[in-house]
């Protein structure tokens, strides 16, 4: 996509600020924004904006009734193609909470799944760490700007997300915390996942939104039992009461799962024109050939393998899952000889 499609996007596509519904039709666009926006995308190789035409946009995000029309991505923008399981729950997570989140995304992560949450502090914050650690991916969908840090103590994880997975907003990258942006992000959250797993929650719960928001865009919801004194997991146990799939380990979840993974995948190659030939004969030789063993900026890859920019980051996705290249900072590098 150029400049300038982008620019009509951004400029005629006001859903994209922070704003009430009702106020809307009545905003006037701030084209500064606009020039401030491309801008950021130009500033650094991870940054990214994409539209709901973009052939990277995620294909689940844009089956739900309200997708953002905008999103701007920070990091490794591959992230969003990998079939993506939802971890959300309580900001005051117990310890027990924490290890059993930390257990379930480490696993998850493991088996080839994007962590997807929303980078709070307590079962959100375990999520994203849990699969930086299992050397997965993650993905942490903001309630403010692609770059406001919220909440402060979690600076340094930010940038670990960055570096192995990406944070994505709808809105503009300097927009601070808003309070009515961040029930509206978990629709975001819940529409880019498969399924979405709390864990720890009471009936108050803000992601007990997240949870109904996926029963609504048909994906499946999981829910961690807890002890029954407190009430600290009563929203969970009336998610089971309602349907929801009761999680006692990682398993339970790929049960569920993996079927619709390998369907997403399979739409994924037919949405970029990948063929059986193509997926059989890895690691793709020209594109691997343009990768080296230092840092390789993606646009370089591109220039050098003569091929589109959505086949080349998809491909490469196929090369890093297979172990052949590593996303770094600033582009890939290659692993192992062909």
């Amino acid at each position: 996509m150029d400049v300038e499609e982008i620019r009509q996007r951004l400029e005629f596509e006001p859903q994209a600020l922070p704003l009430p519904a009702n106020l809307l039709a009545k905003c006037h666009i701030d084209f500064n924004k606009v020039e401030q926006a491309l801008a950021w995308l130009d500033s650094q190789p991870n940054h990214y904006i994409v539209t709901l035409s973009d052939p990277l946009y995620p294909p689940l995000l844009s089956q739900i009734t309200d997708p953002p029309p905008v999103l701007f991505v920070k990091g490794q923008i591959l992230s969003l193609v990998l079939p993506s399981i939802a971890v959300v729950g309580s900001r005051n997570a117990s310890r027990g909470g924490l290890d059993m989140t930390a257990e379930l995304a480490y696993q998850l992560a493991n088996q080839g799944f994007a962590i997807t949450s929303g980078m709070a502090t307590g079962i959100d914050g375990a999520a994203h760490k849990a699969a930086i650690n299992a050397n997965g991916k993650t993905i942490a969908v903001l309630g403010t700007g692609a770059e406001c840090i919220y909440p402060k103590r979690h600076q340094n994880l930010y940038h670990d997300i960055i570096n192995t997975g990406c944070v994505i907003s709808e809105y503009w990258p300097n927009i601070g915390p808003f309070s009515g942006n961040f029930p509206r992000r978990n629709r975001i959250v819940s529409g880019l996942s498969l399924g979405t797993v709390v864990v720890e929650a009471s009936r108050k719960s803000g992601s007990l939104i997240s949870a109904r928001l996926a029963m609504e865009q048909n994906r499946e919801v999981f829910a961690v039992p807890g002890s029954v004194l407190g009430g600290y997991s009563q929203g969970c146990h009336d998610l089971i009461k309602n349907g929801a799939k009761l999680v006692e380990s990682a398993a339970d979840i790929i049960e569920e799962l993996g079927c619709l993974s390998d369907y997403h995948l399979e739409q994924l190659h037919q949405r970029h024109h990948i063929q059986d030939n193509e997926v059989c004969n890895l690691p793709f030789p020209p594109l691997l050939a343009s990768v080296g063993y230092e840092t390789t900026a993606i646009d370089a890859v591109v220039e050098d393998s003569g091929k589109t920019i959505d086949l080349v980051l998809i491909q490469m996705l196929e090369l890093e899952l297979q172990g052949w290249v590593a996303a770094v900072p600033g582009g890939y590098v290659r692993l192992k000889r062909s």
